[in-house]
């Protein structure tokens, strides 16, 4: 299996629907480079309204170092990073991306949201969720 991947990447088994897990990462793996979006709103495309926590829960378990899932574009409804001492210095990474990526973030997290909040063709998630179908 390629680094930085996990089973979820990989789609699901003939003829079985994709999991939340899966969706909620083809979801995320469309945010545009210099683009981000919310958990909530995640969740949300990935038919889950009202999951944010889940989706935080399945970002959480990707590796920064390793994985191909772009994670740090994914803030709070508020517009800011999650920052917390259980996140083992992924809030601060998260940070540094954005900031590679040209979002402004400042010191506590937080970013102008409506300034860079991604709005996606809604037949390409579709397409993105049912392979096409």
């Amino acid at each position: 299996m390629p680094t930085g991947l996990c089973f979820a990447d990989f789609g699901s088994l003939p003829n079985m629907p994709p999991t939340a897990e899966q969706k909620i990462l083809r979801v995320t793996a469309m945010i545009p480079r210099g683009t981000v979006t919310t958990y909530g709103r995640v969740a949300e495309l990935a038919g889950y309204f009202g999951a944010a926590r889940q989706v935080g829960w399945v970002l959480r378990r990707q590796d920064p170092a390793t994985t191909t899932i772009p994670w740090h574009r994914v803030v709070n409804a508020t517009g800011a990073i999650s920052m917390s001492i259980g996140r083992n210095g992924s809030d601060w990474i998260q940070r540094e991306l954005l900031l590679e990526e040209g979002i402004p973030v400042d010191r506590s997290g937080r970013l102008p949201l409506r300034t860079y909040l991604w709005t996606p063709d809604p037949l390409q998630i579709f397409q993105a969720l049912t392979g096409g179908q």
